[in-house]
């Protein structure tokens, strides 16, 4: 049974950002629901535990949809429009639906020698550098995934910067002001590339997507368009940006792992799926509301559009699902995870964040057969916010 009061989770400070797992862990021995004040600057009920958090991620009672937050609910909604990640059944589906049509597992596997390409370029600038050491977020698990989407989406190369910037605001900063006016940002860029793609469409994603009808002749609105290209470009890079860092550190801070890493290399597709649970790119989903009461684990949320988390980040370790979850094997049974969700809304872009995470990490590991961490992990800094998890920066070292 959770208790009444507010947790608040932005007085535990940097010690709760570096390393919140302990802090889940002791309230999931508590109960499965916790009333908490979150750095974003509003209460939530957050839900720890896999079994509640996955009921919770399947519970048709938890809106996405923000119009139906509580009126004194203090934040906005950083998307551009109505997507498929902030609505419900049945509009959800047929979103869903008409996006599933362009963003196929062909186009996907279809990507494999570019993403190989553009790591080998990545890495060979990286190497390249006259002293053997790198921010690897800047030299690699940024620029990787940013390119990638991009190219998917027709977005132009020159634009690729600004959207690491804005993207960063708009779902981390801690001033709302700030987040709001990135929000706005993006929205006009991106309606400007909508436009530019209806005069002059290509064979993008994002032209497909203008283009796209399902057999009754429905289509993306201008508004669907916007919010989905939003959703892309922001989940189909960060998503994976954390996934490559948060997977690198993981491996750079257990080198029997990483030795048996490079021993086996067909044991990656597994690594990857222990990244994902160890320590995922995701430590809270986008936000639910209450549209009615809703029991969880004996404490009863109310319905008037109360905010509802679930830990993810918690899920993955939670020793009833995982044994020793705080143990890092690479050849663990790691599937079941909730690292991409559970439900109608597990992410899309799945498949190419795995797809991007193995060969960039292969490639990394094959070039830099001396890679070693460049700063005691406890001085790294990491990303503002409860809902993407990874480092600022990633300093690593080849020649030592």
């Amino acid at each position: 049974m959770a208790t009444a009061e507010v947790i608040d989770l932005v007085a535990l400070g940097e010690d709760f950002v570096r390393d919140p797992y302990p802090v889940y862990a002791a309230l999931r021995r508590r109960g499965p629901v916790h009333r908490v004040r979150i750095p974003e600057g509003a209460e939530a009920w957050l839900v720890v535990g896999y079994e509640a958090g996955r009921a919770a991620l399947m519970d048709p009672a938890l809106s996405k949809q923000w119009k139906n937050a509580s009126p004194s609910f203090p934040l906005s909604s950083p998307a551009a429009g109505p997507h498929m990640l902030n609505q419900d059944p049945p509009d959800h589906g047929r979103l869903r639906k008409l996006v599933v049509r362009e963003f196929t597992a062909r186009r996907i596997e279809q990507l494999a020698p570019r993403v190989a390409q553009i790591t080998d370029e990545l890495l060979d600038s990286m190497t390249a550098l006259p002293d053997g050491r790198a921010d690897l977020v800047d030299a690699l698990s940024f620029p990787l995934p940013i390119s990638v989407i991009c190219e998917l989406l027709g977005v132009p190369m020159l634009d690729r910067t600004a959207f690491r910037d804005w993207t960063a605001t708009g779902l981390t900063d801690p001033d709302p002001r700030a987040r709001e006016a990135a929000t706005h940002e993006v929205t006009a860029y991106l309606a400007d590339l909508v436009e530019r793609k209806r005069l002059e469409p290509g064979q993008d994603l994002m032209s497909g997507l203008i283009r796209t009808t399902d057999e009754d002749g429905d289509r993306l609105s201008q508004e669907e368009l916007l919010g989905t290209a939003w959703l892309l470009l922001v989940a189909g890079h960060e998503t994976t940006v954390n996934l490559i860092s948060n997977g690198v550190l993981a491996l750079l801070t257990h080198p029997d792992q990483l030795a048996l890493l490079r021993a086996d290399m067909t044991l990656m597709p597994n690594a990857v799926e222990e990244m994902l649970r160890y320590d995922g790119p995701v430590e809270t989903p986008t936000y639910r509301f209450t549209t009615e009461p809703v029991e969880i684990g004996g404490t009863v949320i109310p319905g008037d559009g109360q905010l509802v988390l679930v830990a993810l980040a918690d899920a993955d370790h939670d020793p009833a699902r995982f044994p020793d979850p705080g143990r890092f094997d690479i050849r663990r049974p790691a599937g079941g995870h909730v690292a991409f969700g559970h439900g109608i809304h597990y992410c899309l872009g799945a498949p190419l964040a795995r797809l991007e995470a193995r060969i960039a990490i292969s490639a990394l590991l094959e070039r830099c057969p001396r890679l070693t961490l460049d700063a005691h992990p406890a001085a790294l800094t990491w990303r503002e916010g409860m809902l993407i998890r990874g480092p600022q920066r990633l300093p690593v070292r080849w020649d030592s």
